[in-house]
Formats: C-alpha cells, sequence, structure tokens
C-alpha cells in the first residue's frame, strides 16, 4: 500500500466517520429541543409560534430538513445562528481561536510533564522517584477534570490570588485552565512512556549498543526513547482531540470564551445551526488528529512500513 493509497484510504474512512457524527447529532437535536421556545415571547400566540416554525423552516418534515443540511453543508453553508442572526460557521470562527489555543498549550504542558517523568520513573524504576511519579499519574488520571479547575480556582485565585478566577485577559489566564485540561493527558502520557521505555531498555538493541561503549543518554534518547514512543504517539491520537472537544467542560468551569462555552450555550437554546457546525469542528479535529498519527508511525519507527498499518 503506497502513501498515498493510505492516505486516500484514511480520508474516506475519516470522512464517514464525520458524515455519521454529523447525522446523529442532526437527529438527536431536534429530537430533545425545540428553539420555538427560546425565540418565541412567553405570551406568543399559537399564530405567532406558527410563524416562527415557518420563518426557520421547522415546520418542514424532519427528512426534508435533512437533505436541505446535507445539501446547505456540502456548500459550506451552515445556515444562521437562532440567536444572533449571524452566521453560524462566523460563530464558530470566533470562538474556535483561544479553544485552539487553550488545546495547544494543553498539550505542550502535557508533553514537557509526561515524557521526562515517564523517562525518569523507567531509568529509577523501584525508587522514590518512580513511586512518586506513578502516584502524580494516579491522580492526575482519577481526579475529574472540572473538579480539578474548582480547586485550582479555590487555592490559586480565591485564597492566593495569584491567578484570575476565568476569562482570558491576560497571560496568567491561561496557566490554570492549561493545567487542569492538560493533567489528564500528561499523566496517560507519562504511564505509556514508562511502560513502553521499560519494555525497550531490555531489548537486544539497547544491550548492543550499552555493549559498544556508547553513554547511558544516548542509549536512552537516540536509541530506546525513539521506540518507545509508539504508545505514546497512540495516546496522543486519541488526547489530541480530547483536548479540543473535551473542552467544554473546562471552558463553562474557568468562564473561557472558547468553542466549548458557545456550543452549550447553544444546546440550551437549540440553536441547531451552531451546534450542527461546532460538531462538525469537533468531529474534524479528532479525525485529523489520528489520520496525523496514523501516517507518523513509518516515520517513527522505520520497521513499520505501510503495508502493516
Amino acid at each position: 500500500m503506497t502513501f498515498l493509497r493510505l492516505l486516500s484510504f484514511r480520508l474516506v474512512a475519516g470522512a464517514s466517520v464525520v458524515f455519521t457524527v454529523v447525522t446523529v447529532v442532526f437527529f438527536v437535536s431536534r429530537v430533545i429541543g425545540n428553539p420555538v421556545s427560546y425565540l418565541a415571547p412567553v405570551d406568543a400566540t399559537t399564530e405567532e409560534i406558527e410563524r416562527i416554525e415557518e420563518a426557520y423552516g421547522l415546520k418542514r418534515p424532519l427528512l426534508v430538513q435533512y437533505r436541505d443540511f446535507l445539501w446547505d453543508a456540502a456548500r459550506l453553508d451552515m445556515g444562521r445562528s437562532f440567536r444572533t442572526g449571524r452566521p453560524a460557521v462566523e460563530e464558530v470562527k470566533d470562538r474556535a481561536g483561544k479553544t485552539v489555543q487553550l488545546g495547544v498549550l494543553a498539550l505542550a504542558f502535557s508533553l514537557g510533564l509526561g515524557i521526562p517523568l515517564g523517562i525518569v520513573a523507567a531509568i529509577r524504576r523501584g525508587s522514590l522517584l518512580d513511586l512518586l511519579a506513578r502516584l502524580m499519574a494516579l491522580l492526575g488520571q482519577a481526579v475529574p477534570g472540572f473538579l480539578l479547575g474548582l480547586l485550582l480556582i479555590f487555592f490559586f485565585a480565591v485564597r492566593l490570588d495569584w491567578f484570575p478566577t476565568g476569562g482570558a485577559a491576560e497571560w496568567k489566564s491561561y496557566i490554570l485552565p492549561t493545567i487542569t485540561l492538560g493533567t489528564l493527558t500528561s499523566a496517560g502520557i507519562m504511564r505509556f512512556t514508562r511502560s513502553g521505555l521499560l519494555e525497550v531498555l531490555g531489548s537486544d538493541f539497547v544491550r548492543t549498543a550499552r555493549a559498544k561503549g556508547l553513554h547511558e543518554r544516548t542509549v536512552i534518547w537516540r536509541h530506546a526513547l525513539r521506540h518507545a514512543l509508539l504508545p505514546v504517539v497512540t495516546l496522543l491520537g486519541i488526547q489530541a482531540g480530547r483536548l479540543i472537544a473535551g473542552s467544554v467542560i473546562i471552558e463553562t468551569v474557568f468562564a473561557w470564551p472558547g468553542l466549548g462555552r458557545l456550543i452549550i450555550g447553544a444546546i440550551q437554546s437549540s440553536d441547531y445551526p451552531v451546534v450542527q457546525t461546532g460538531i462538525i469542528l469537533f468531529s474534524i479535529s479528532i479525525v485529523v488528529a489520528n489520520i496525523i498519527v496514523d501516517l507518523s508511525y513509518r516515520y517513527i519507527d522505520p520497521r513499520i512500513r505501510a503495508e502493516s498499518l
């Protein structure tokens, strides 16, 4: 299988995933919510409600709405927000930047903390450092993100007044959300790095490198770590998308002006166009992250060829 064929296969599979997700969101959103309750006044008459439904195309059969939605989406026309009247794409575009910034910072934090901790824990296996690293990983995966965020706000924003409690007005406002969002991922990266490195350190090529008299640092960084990173890269394919899509709760906790809060508000008001546009962006980000990870295997480990992917 050539690289282009592999890429084409992954793109087709990814497109089918996005299509399935969007279809489910389309039908579920219309079953559980009705934007008329948000758009119509409290004392609206039956005639006024019918006019609103007619204006927004809500009186048409569901399958007709779905057909029109697919046609418009193919033309990159996601409709207008029921709340603001602006194009849904513009609503999402205005908020997506802050979400991407937070996701990238959280990913950098996860890699910068998880990989060094995993290396130290593997090299010092059974030591106090190994125990502390594994304990940190356990706590990082056990504590829910929203609880960790509230605790950080309470101690470092309310008690110590080191950071703002929310918003994105200055650089300090990025620190607590980044730590909260990246802690779970860093815990997983640490555990995968440790287990992968322990497995590789006992292999023949590592013993051969040591027998040649190479410095231990060279053996770890140039030989062992490269082969130990395959599980970590696999985890990143999952977590990179989660850092974008999973920011919904974290953005709510920290009043972050990102895409997550926008979608929460859109769901509460049954703003279908904004919900659909946001979910499409989330699903595409997860699919793209996994495609990049799949294609990167052959470059991380030369032994892996496209035929085995």
